[in-house]
């Protein structure tokens, strides 16, 4: 039923746990396919992959070619797209058969669904990050790569997928979605906190806030990167 899609690049340190926490959805028959993207990783990430019996493809250095690869290659009517470093929350399985049962018995329109955003450390930054996640989501409408995508391969089709943008090709996919189109699950996708401590929360912020500020004034995204640098996540592609 799911086709699973994970963009990799150097993530054994991760990866294991992303793949765990989707086993019990595996056992059900939810999972059908777990699809690595990887984009020339020179650690353990590949093997980590097989291990898990997942498929592995070779993908380029930029994340949404990755991604579109990775929907290309999945074979199954549903796509969810997670990072590898996110553990998707106990219970995740359960909200997700729901909603896509609901869909398919025509009681809910065909829609995708996000995860809550989550950091895997304490303290008063952590919490600070999590909550402006969670308003920017709820005020304009759109998800960030940490919180995962759940969609129909239909509407992924529809609306065109993922666009070859250095940069918030998440952000630009769930603005076509739109609001009424993206139910917010209640599960949530635990990331790893290690890149907002290794690069800093508020200069994180900064820059991911500022591109999207920028985005949203329709200002080219290779411009975009050129005056702010790799957003958080397409730091990780470097």
């Amino acid at each position: 039923m799911i086709s699973v899609v994970i963009p990799t690049l150097n993530s054994a340190a991760t990866l294991a746990a992303t793949l765990e926490s989707l086993i019990p959805a595996a056992v059900q028959g939810l999972v059908r396919e777990v699809v690595i993207v990887d984009g020339g990783s020179g650690d353990e990430t590949l093997t980590i992959a097989d291990g898990f019996g997942a498929v592995t493809i070779a993908g380029g250095p930029m994340r949404a070619n990755r991604l579109t690869a990775g929907a290309q290659q999945a074979r199954f009517s549903w796509l969810l797209f997670i990072d590898p470093d996110c553990v998707l929350d106990h219970g995740w399985d359960r909200e997700v058969g729901q909603h896509i049962s609901k869909i398919e018995d025509g009681d809910r329109p065909p829609s995708a669904a996000v995860f809550r955003y989550g950091l895997d450390d304490i303290g008063f930054e952590p919490r600070a990050t999590e909550m402006l996640a969670r308003w920017s989501s709820a005020i304009f409408g759109l998800s960030h790569a940490e919180q995962g995508l759940l969609i129909p391969r239909t509407l992924y089709t529809e609306v065109g997928g993922f666009k070859p943008y250095p940069m918030l090709e998440d952000i630009d996919l769930t603005r076509r979605i739109g609001r009424r189109r993206l139910m917010r699950l209640r599960a949530t996708a635990l990331t790893s906190a290690a890149r907002h401590r290794q690069q800093g929360y508020i200069n994180r912020a900064m820059r991911y806030y500022g591109s999207i500020g920028l985005y949203a004034l329709n200002v080219p995204m290779n411009r975009i990167a050129c005056l702010l640098g790799p957003t958080p996540k397409q730091a990780q592609s470097i």
